[in-house]
This record gives structure tokens, C-alpha cells and sequence, in this order.
């Protein structure tokens, strides 16, 4: 996680550094649903490069917003779900969600 002394003064500010790219609010969205596993995500993820999803990942690791749990089986086994901080998150996307809606539903309308 990063320090107080590196995040901006803004709250706003803050929680655009944490989520603000693209790939990281659609990681997040996915996650949001169940747990997923690296392909899972990267095949959901259309136009996702693997580096970009392994950096987003990592990131969003830590930054404490998603856990990353490897099973001990052969071949390894890796899940990254949210923790309690990801799913803190959720109010933001969902209300994300319900502006894209409405947003759609007022194009169509016109």
C-alpha cells in the first residue's frame, strides 16, 4: 500500500491513482462478480494486453484492493478475488453503472 505522504491531498484524486485506468475500473467490475482466475480475466477483457492485466493486477495487489491466492495443486492454481477494501468499492461502480444506463437510455430517447 502507499503511504499518506504519497497520495494526493485530494480524496477524488486519491481514488482515481487507485482505480482510474480503464483496465482497473473493468478488473474491478469483473471482480465484483466472484473470484477469477488470470485467463478468465484476460479473455473477459477484450483488447487486454497480458502485461497490462499482470501490471493491473499487481497494483491493484499492492494497493490492497484485490487479494491474489495461489493453490498448492499442479499446475498452480491462482485467484484473485476483492478484499474488503476492493469490495468497499462497489457504491462507485455500481453507481457508475446506473449513470452509463441512464446516459444510454437519454441517447436513445433523442
Amino acid at each position: 500500500m502507499k503511504t499518506k505522504a504519497e497520495l494526493p491531498d485530494c480524496p477524488v484524486a486519491t481514488t482515481v491513482s487507485l482505480i482510474g485506468s480503464k483496465w482497473k475500473l473493468l478488473i474491478l467490475r469483473n471482480l465484483l462478480q466472484r473470484p477469477w482466475r488470470f485467463n478468465e480475466l484476460k479473455k473477459s477483457l477484450d483488447g487486454i494486453s497480458q502485461k497490462v492485466l499482470t501490471d493491473s493486477l499487481r497494483s491493484m495487489e499492492e494497493d490492497g484492493i484485490i487479494t491474489r491466492t495461489v493453490y498448492p495443486e499442479v499446475p498452480p492454481r491462482v485467484e484473485y478475488a476483492l478484499s474488503d477494501l476492493g469490495e468497499s468499492m462497489r457504491p462507485i461502480i455500481k453507481s457508475m453503472e446506473d449513470f452509463g444506463l441512464d446516459y444510454k437510455n437519454q441517447i436513445n430517447q433523442s
